[in-house]
């Protein structure tokens, strides 16, 4: 990912908010653009969004390197910073605790409230550059 996103923040938030109708595509649902580097106290969240069916919150955390604690904390908080009912983690690589973290988290969870299974965002690239043709995201 990062031989076509260099910075996470600067490069690779601002496509993915240009381009939620891809992410929504993955999820199931459409979103839309609400706020970037959007404040949770003195943090700041990826991008805010709003499934627009329903209205309700949908918080989007980037990673684009291997899952670690530290995001998956920031996705706890910014969900609950911003009482969204949709939760999204962007991961090049997730580590089968985090993925398991998540899945208890919809396990105890009511049905109010979805944390989707970390996305892997998979790069395809044009032939002899590296200009992105296509992203695809995969859970």
């Amino acid at each position: 990912m990062r031989t076509v996103w260099s910075n996470e923040a600067q490069a690779f938030t601002p496509w993915l908010a240009e381009h939620l109708d891809v992410l929504g595509d993955a999820l199931g649902i459409t979103i839309e653009l609400e706020e970037r580097e959007s404040s949770v106290g003195t943090f700041s969240l990826d991008i805010l969004a709003r499934d627009q069916d329903s209205g309700e919150a949908v918080v989007i955390e980037n990673q684009i390197e291997q899952s670690d604690h530290e995001h998956l904390g920031k996705l706890i908080t910014y969900a609950s910073g911003k009482d969204a009912k949709y939760i999204v983690w962007i991961v090049k690589d997730a580590r089968e605790e985090h993925r398991a973290a998540i899945e208890w988290l919809n396990k105890i969870s009511d049905d109010t409230i979805g944390f989707f299974n970390p996305l892997f965002c998979r790069v395809i690239l044009l032939e002899n550059t590296n200009k992105p043709a296509r992203r695809i995201f995969d859970g």
